[in-house]
């Protein structure tokens, strides 16, 4: 007797935009069906190697794919691992809640034609049900691999519930038996089936018979294990395809095949940008592991280090060994060999592509930059591998476009220069306005600009570059004096002010911000800009507030040393002011601005919109209205 169930309430929704959808590309139902078939095949594949009890051991592993114009079916049939009552509730009443949602966002946007219907329904886990575009019923029809366990059948209209009943089936797998629309009865062509398996499907690695041919109409080719000379760039583009559902082609693609230290063979695709990596219908980072060509592993995460992860393919190798445990391979010392010589390849690839094809490299720099930053910081054994991939706008460039290596900037080092100097800024513009870079434009020396979130933790594990420390341009002791030439002001300056006479204003700014700051005292370096903050700290510690910040972590700001240019303007009108009119509130008002201007050049002001009653306050006074008149109270 049937049983019925209802569909969990995301599902509903998801049949109900696909069902009453405006998709075109109605043919890749029969993709994602062939797609599932293939999944139970490779499963039930590996069971034959590891397990001497499974149900109909001899039968081929195969696809067959037959229409019945008479009844109006399409029944798309596997070999494959098969299902039990509890994985036909499981697999075909439920999926990932989070996924749905996603889903149902992603169709309705794509119903507007603002995308595809193919690139939406692979990336959610939702392919199964994709069906419902041109199927007024649906019937799964499954037999376990398990032996003894009965036969059950899935049977849906697409509305808001599913029964299940005890079937037949005399042999291991799964039947899909499609009732099509009356508007979908094309599919019923065998001409018209052949053209989607060779479209979407031709890499599948088990045979589809469609009809009575007993010839298969798909390559069945592991296309990893060919001579890369054999193949051409619409297959390898093909295969990707079919892999990652990306309809961008990849940025790259790296082919190799090893005999030594192990045999093994891989295919290694970059996506076309990081956003799609992460949403497509491959849930997890890794890559596809086999051995003697059975998929052992869909997500193999130990054969690339984890800022290498975006990284796209397959790894077959004839040297593993297999454990009864399908989702895994032993962890041994042929595991460790793999990952070491498919990393030291892409990382080869990557330095050779930065070295004689920059323009190809920096667009993928431009999507995985940060994870390859990241490698720097988690990965200190590839940290010279790692170093000639990164790159970075410098001050040696109005375009935030123009990035430049490590070697790039040694290789531009000015008389007596030793070490690397870098600005960290919340972006391009921002940095390039700091007033850290007085000096350093007076005298022609290069600054990095480290604009990115995660440049901060970048430097946790990047010190030096081939000899030469790495130096925060903010840092109070370092010493221009003896690198390159000054060159003289553009500008005329002001005479500094008199010792005496700075003493007093240093001491009236420290009074008034306290502890905010450590000290406050004459800046040497400062050509144009009033004032600065500097650090006493060194090393990568000082920027954990940054990346806490970055990682949504508590953090405080860190207390640093304000420096005033005793020749610039303001400081000379700020003198005059205390010595004429101490009492006057403008002053504290100006002081106030001084410091929370220089939090905000360095990025680290905690609100900046705060500052807004006090810039208000300064400009009436700019324009005329007297400080008598103004209410100060709120803006110190």
């Amino acid at each position: 007797m049937a049983e019925t169930f209802t569909f969990q309430a995301e599902i509903q929704q998801l049949l109900d935009i696909l069902i009453h959808s405006l998709y075109t590309e109605r043919d890749i139902f029969l993709r994602e069906l062939i797609s599932n078939a293939s999944d139970a095949l490779n499963r039930v594949q590996f069971e034959l190697l590891t397990n001497h009890d499974v149900q109909d051991a001899d039968a081929e592993l195969a696809i067959e794919i037959k229409a019945n114009e008479e009844a109006g079916t399409l029944t798309i049939s596997d070999s494959g691992i098969g299902m039990t009552k509890d994985d036909l509730a499981n697999n075909l009443g439920v999926i990932a809640r989070s996924g749905a949602k996603a889903f149902i966002e992603a169709a309705k946007q794509a119903s507007n034609g603002s995308s595809a219907a193919q690139d939406v329904i692979g990336q959610f886990g939702v392919g199964f049900y994709s069906v419902f575009m041109v199927a007024s019923k649906v019937r799964v029809v499954s037999r376990s691999y398990k032996k003894d366990e009965p036969v059950y059948a899935w049977e849906s209209t697409g509305g808001q519930t599913y029964e299940i009943e005890p079937a037949e089936r005399e042999a291991r797998g799964t039947d899909i038996i499609i009732t099509l629309k009356e508007d979908m009865k094309e599919f019923l062509q065998e001409w018209k089936i052949k053209d989607i398996i060779r479209r979407h499907s031709d890499y599948i690695a088990f045979p589809i018979y469609v009809g009575e041919s007993d010839e298969a109409v798909n390559k069945q080719t592991a296309i990893w294990r060919q001579d890369p000379k054999e193949v051409t760039d619409e297959q390898y583009n093909d295969f990707y395809k079919m892999l990652t559902m990306d309809w961008e082609a990849p940025l790259h693609r790296i082919h190799m095949r090893a005999d030594v230290p192990l045999q093994f063979y891989a295919l290694l695709y970059i996506p076309s940008s990081a956003e799609r990596n992460i949403l497509n219908p491959r849930k997890e980072q890794g890559l596809k592991l086999y051995a003697r060509k059975v998929l052992i592993q869909e997500y193999a995460k130990d054969l690339l280090p984890e800022y290498l992860q975006f990284v796209q393919g397959v790894v077959d190798s004839e040297d593993l060994p297999l454990n009864v445990n399908r989702e895994s391979v032993q962890a041994n010392k042929i595991m460790a060999n793999l990952k070491k010589t498919i990393t030291g390849k892409v990382l080869s690839e990557l330095k050779r592509l930065a070295q004689k094809n920059k323009d190809e490299y920096l667009k993928i720099y431009a999507q995985f930059g940060r994870f390859i930053k990241q490698g720097v910081a988690v990965a200190p054994t590839d940290r010279t591998d790692v170093e000639p991939l990164l790159f970075f706008p410098t001050s040696t460039s109005a375009n935030p476009g123009d990035l430049f290596s490590l070697e790039d900037y040694t290789g531009r080092m000015v008389s007596g220069q030793d070490d690397i100097y870098y600005i960290i800024g919340e972006d391009f513009h921002s940095a390039t306005r700091s007033p850290h870079l007085d000096a350093f434009r007076q005298r022609g020396i290069e600054v990095l600009y480290f604009v990115d979130p995660v440049d901060p933790f970048m430097l946790m594990g990047l010190d030096a570059f081939k000899g030469h420390k790495l130096r925060n341009v903010d840092e109070a002791d370092i010493d221009l004096s003896s690198i390159g030439e000054a060159k003289a002001d553009e500008k005329p300056v002001k005479e500094s002010l008199a010792e005496d006479t700075f003493e007093t204003l240093q001491k009236h700014f420290k009074d008034l911000l306290g502890d905010r700051v450590k000290e406050v005292r004459a800046s040497k370096t400062l050509t144009g800009s009033p004032a600065r903050l500097v650090s006493d700290e060194s090393g990568a510690s000082r920027q954990m507030y940054r990346i806490n910040r970055l990682l949504d972590k508590d953090y405080e700001l860190p207390v640093k040393t304000l420096e005033l240019n005793p020749r610039h303007p303001l400081m000379h009108n700020l003198s005059q002011m205390l010595a004429s009119t101490p009492d006057n509130p403008l002053i504290k008002v100006v002081e106030e601005q001084v410091f929370e201007t220089a939090l905000l050049q360095d990025g680290i002001h905690p609100d900046p919109a705060a500052m807004a009653d006090r810039l208000t306050l300064l400009m009436e006074a700019a324009t005329g209205t007297q400080s008598s008149e103004l209410d100060f109270d709120d803006a110190q």
